[in-house]
C-alpha cells in the first residue's frame, strides 16, 4: 500500500513540474522598464472612482496627459477642450490602446468626490479618461518629469504650464504639445502610430 502511495505521489510531482514547465515556456518574459519610464516613480494615486493606484498599473496602454485643477477659470477649461479634441480625432481602431490623463496639481481640494463630479459635469467619466490625485509631494515630483511648472497665488488659484504629454506603452515620454488651442495633428499622428503597435 505505502509502494502504491509513493508511486501516485512521484507520478503526481512529475506530471505538477511538467505542468509548470509548460506554463514557463508560455510565459512572454516581460521587458524591462527602462530608465526613462515613468513607471519607476513609487508614487501612490487615487482615481477618481477613489480606486488607489500605480502608475504602472497602466503599462501597456499609450498615455496622454496633461495636470489641471478642476476649480481653475482660465487655463485649465481650454486644456481640457484640447484633451477632448485629441480624443475626438483618435484612430477608432486603436483607441482601446490609449488613456487620456489629467492628474490635479491641486490635491487639497480634488479629492476624489471632486474628480467623479467633474469627470460627469465634463462627459469624461467612462474610458479612456482618468482622472487622478496624489500627495502634494508626489504631484510635485511628476509635474518636473513632465516639465511642468507650477505655482499657487492664490488660495484658490495658480498659475501653470499648459503642456500635454504622451507617453509609449512602456511609459517613456515620446511627445509634448505646449499652449492652448494649438495645432494637434502631431500629437494626433503620434499617438495613433503608438496605440497602432500594441
Amino acid at each position: 500500500m505505502k509502494k502504491i502511495a509513493f508511486a501516485f505521489l512521484l507520478l503526481f510531482t512529475i506530471c505538477s513540474c511538467k505542468e509548470a514547465a509548460k506554463k514557463d515556456v508560455k510565459a512572454e518574459p516581460k521587458k524591462e522598464i527602462s530608465d526613462l519610464s515613468i513607471y519607476n516613480l513609487p508614487s501612490k494615486w487615487t482615481n477618481q472612482n477613489g480606486k488607489d493606484i500605480e502608475l504602472k498599473s497602466l503599462r501597456g496602454n499609450v498615455l496622454v496627459m496633461v495636470m489641471i485643477y478642476t476649480s481653475c477659470k482660465a487655463a485649465c477649461p481650454r486644456l481640457v477642450a484640447d484633451m477632448r479634441d485629441i480624443e475626438s480625432k483618435l484612430d477608432k481602431k486603436y483607441k482601446q490602446n490609449v488613456k487620456l490623463i489629467l492628474v490635479s496639481i491641486d490635491p487639497k481640494t480634488d479629492t476624489p468626490e471632486k474628480l467623479k463630479s467633474f469627470a460627469i459635469e465634463n462627459k469624461m467619466n467612462q474610458d479612456p479618461w482618468i482622472f487622478l490625485r496624489s500627495t502634494e509631494e508626489n504631484t510635485r515630483e511628476f509635474a518636473a518629469v513632465l516639465a511642468v511648472n507650477y505655482k499657487q497665488i492664490s488660495p484658490i488659484d495658480f498659475s501653470h504650464s499648459n503642456i500635454i504629454s504622451v507617453f509609449n506603452p512602456e511609459g517613456e515620454l515620446i511627445f509634448q504639445q505646449e499652449g492652448l488651442g494649438v495645432n494637434n495633428e502631431k500629437t494626433i499622428e503620434t499617438i495613433n502610430q503608438e496605440a497602432a503597435k500594441i
